[in-house]
Order: C-alpha cells, then sequence, then structure tokens
C-alpha cells in the first residue's frame, strides 16, 4: 500500500496541503462584506480591542472559519469511509441518503418538540443517519444479488428525494421550523456561534478516531469479505466500526450546518488520485481538501453575489453536478 519510496512524496503532498489550507483560512477572515486588512485580522486573533473590525474578526468570520474546518473534515472522512465500505466510487453520504436523514429527524426535532440546542438536536442527526443509512443498506442489497453499487447509489437517491420532500413540506408548513431552518438548509456556515463548535467537535473527533482505527482493516475489505478473512481483518467489526464513524461525522456536520452534498463525493477522488487507494493516506488528505474545498465553497459564496451571499452548499451542489457526471460518465467508459 505505501512502500519507502512514495512514503515522503506523501508526507511533502500532505505538508503542502497543509499549508494551502492555512491560506484558505486566511482568506475566511478576510474576505467579507467589509475587507479587513492581514494586520488588523493578526492583531484581533491577538485579543480583541472591541474595534468593528476586530469584532467582525473574532466574533463572525472566526467562528464560521472554524465551522468550516470542522463540517469539512467530517464530510471528506464520511467520504472516504462511504467509498470504502460499499467498495462503490459514486458513494457519498449526501447520494446515499445519510444527510437527508440526519437533515428530516433534525427538522421534526425542531418543529415538534421545540428543539433548539445543538447538544441537544444532534441525537436526532445521529438517530436519522443510522436509521436511514440502514434503509438504503437493506434496499440497495435486497434480491439474490446482494450488494451492488448500482442498486445502493439508486436507492440511495431515491429515500434521499423523499426525504428532502418531507422535509421542505414540514418546513414550508411549521412557521417555527421555517424561520429556525431556513438558512440552515442550505448548507450556511453564517449565523453559528462558538458554542456550536463547542457541541460539534467532540463528536467529530469521535468520527475521525473511529475512522483511523478502521482505516488498515477496510484496505483489506476493498480486496473483498473472503481475502480480508484471511488477512486477518475482523469484517463484521470493521463495518460496525465504520458505520459509527459515519453516524457521528454526517450527523454533527448536518445538525451544525445543514446537508451539504458532494463534498464527501469528490474529496476522496482527489485524494486517491494523489495517494492511491491506501485508506490511511486517503483520510490524511481529506482531512485537508474537504476543509479546503467547504471553506473555499464559502468565500466564494461571499463574492459572487456581493453584498449578498450565497450559502456555501449551494456553491458545493453547483461545482459537484459536474464531477458526479464525469464520475457516472467515466464509469461507463471504463465499462464498455
Amino acid at each position: 500500500m505505501d512502500s519507502p519510496h512514495t512514503r515522503p512524496r506523501h508526507w511533502s503532498g500532505w505538508l503542502a496541503t497543509v499549508a494551502l489550507l492555512v491560506a484558505v483560512c486566511l482568506l475566511s477572515l478576510l474576505v467579507g462584506t467589509k475587507a479587513i486588512p492581514v494586520a488588523e485580522v493578526w492583531s484581533a486573533l491577538l485579543g480583541s480591542d472591541g474595534s468593528p473590525d476586530h469584532v467582525i474578526v473574532t466574533d463572525y468570520r472566526m467562528p464560521r472559519t472554524l465551522l468550516g474546518l470542522l463540517a469539512g473534515v467530517a464530510l471528506g472522512v464520511a467520504g472516504c469511509l462511504m467509498q470504502g465500505l460499499t467498495r462503490n466510487p459514486l458513494a457519498d453520504p449526501g447520494l446515499l441518503g445519510i444527510n437527508a436523514g440526519a437533515a428530516f429527524a433534525i427538522t421534526v426535532a425542531v418543529a415538534f418538540f421545540g428543539v433548539s440546542d445543538i447538544t441537544t438536536y444532534v441525537w436526532f442527526g445521529f438517530a436519522g443517519a443510522a436509521i436511514v443509512s440502514l434503509i438504503v443498506y437493506r434496499l440497495g442489497t435486497a434480491g439474490r444479488q446482494g450488494a451492488d453499487p448500482i442498486r445502493l447509489t439508486l436507492a440511495g437517491i431515491a429515500v434521499t428525494a423523499v426525504l428532502i420532500g418531507l422535509t421542505r413540506g414540514m418546513i414550508l408548513v411549521n412557521a417555527k421550523a421555517f424561520e429556525s431552518m431556513r438558512e440552515w438548509d442550505s448548507g450556511s456556515l453564517t449565523g453559528r456561534g462558538y458554542d456550536i463548535i463547542g457541541g460539534a467537535t467532540p463528536f467529530i473527533v469521535a468520527g475521525v478516531l473511529a475512522a483511523i482505527i478502521a482505516a488498515r482493516s477496510l484496505n483489506a475489505l476493498a480486496l473483498g469479505d473472503d481475502l480480508a478473512h484471511s488477512l486477518g481483518a475482523h469484517v463484521g467489526r470493521t463495518r460496525l466500526l465504520t458505520a459509527v464513524a459515519l453516524t457521528l461525522l454526517c450527523g454533527t456536520a448536518t445538525a451544525a450546518i445543514g446537508p451539504i452534498t458532494f463534498v464527501g463525493l469528490a474529496v476522496p477522488h482527489i485524494a486517491r488520485w494523489i495517494v492511491g487507494p491506501d485508506q490511511r493516506w486517503m483520510i490524511a488528505y481529506s482531512l485537508l481538501l474537504a476543509p479546503i474545498l467547504v471553506l473555499g465553497s464559502d468565500v466564494l459564496g461571499r463574492i459572487l453575489l456581493r453584498p449578498d451571499e450565497v450559502p456555501a452548499g449551494l456553491v458545493t451542489a453547483f461545482l459537484g453536478a459536474p464531477v458526479l457526471i464525469w464520475l457516472a460518465r467515466r464509469a461507463k467508459v471504463g465499462a464498455a
């Protein structure tokens, strides 16, 4: 998987990606309705003096940047896990209904139970993500043929469409849900504070740790269950650990910023182009590449219709749709 000759190249590329992520984070602090000089941003980070520029940086742009980092990490790692678990290059938590399940459950929590705190409704997100992933897996593996990547994808798309319709319906007919979730539902980083970050961080850290533990065994699972068993991998335990990681990552990211699609689809492919199919390196690169995509989309959304903003979720969808079409055509050509 990882030879001594490729390891230095992987590490150097990873460090270069760290530098790119730092640059995107800086852009996220600099760019907005009001341009703030680098010196002022640095001064605000060292200690806010209460000036308008410092308040913008510390109270608005810093939480937005940190949340983009967290959500990007969660979605990128979840995409790697999903593609590794299903052995399906088109697998994505958004396409397979996991994000939609979390969003539906959170909408129910807000609309019917009056839940407004992330530390409470994140549990609804977990439940929705877990239940929908089981439903999609059951639909995609029904019949004699067993698990099939295309059937799993189609089942996920169908379930996602139904859940999105139900979620939109609840938001439209319930005034409280509409007010609470109209911005959240578009996948936006705005309007979130440090309380959201504090509530989301432990769950995302736990999900990433579970993903790192499962990564080596996922490499074995890519060779098939029988060969994985012969190599000493615990197939059932690996799948359970991966499912727990997916639930933690997708449920928390969706609870924090709303449903954002295509990040988990595109980022693992980029990582695979750079480092090959080793899940350990793919996860290591996705930890950086996905936040770059999320924060980059958020920054782009700030300047496209200035002074108005386009939510990051809409920008990632716009960028991701051509990627999905290209991947589908590439798979079709490869099968011909």
